[in-house]
């Protein structure tokens, strides 16, 4: 969506619940839900924290909470247009 020069996108999933204190967390380099998701190796725990690495250079910012039923929405918010 387009609203105030922001673009939002909204990405939701499914999975465990995570705990409204735990949110958060998952922002930070290598953290998981690992209370309710084995580690299969397949995971580092870096995504949520790259994203917002990468909407903060570009003026933006993420934004999460947990999910009706489990899981996450993720929002990530950038300027509508960038000015080199």
């Amino acid at each position: 969506t387009v609203a105030g020069g922001r673009v939002e996108v909204e990405v939701s999933n499914t999975g465990p619940s995570v705990p409204p204190y735990d949110v958060p967390l998952l922002f930070k380099p290598f953290h998981r839900n690992s209370s309710e998701r084995p580690l299969t190796g397949s995971s580092a725990g870096l995504g949520l924290s790259i994203v917002r690495s990468v909407a903060t250079a570009h003026g933006g910012d993420v934004r999460a909470r947990p999910r009706d039923g489990g899981g996450l929405v993720v929002v990530a918010s950038l300027p509508a247009s960038l000015t080199p």
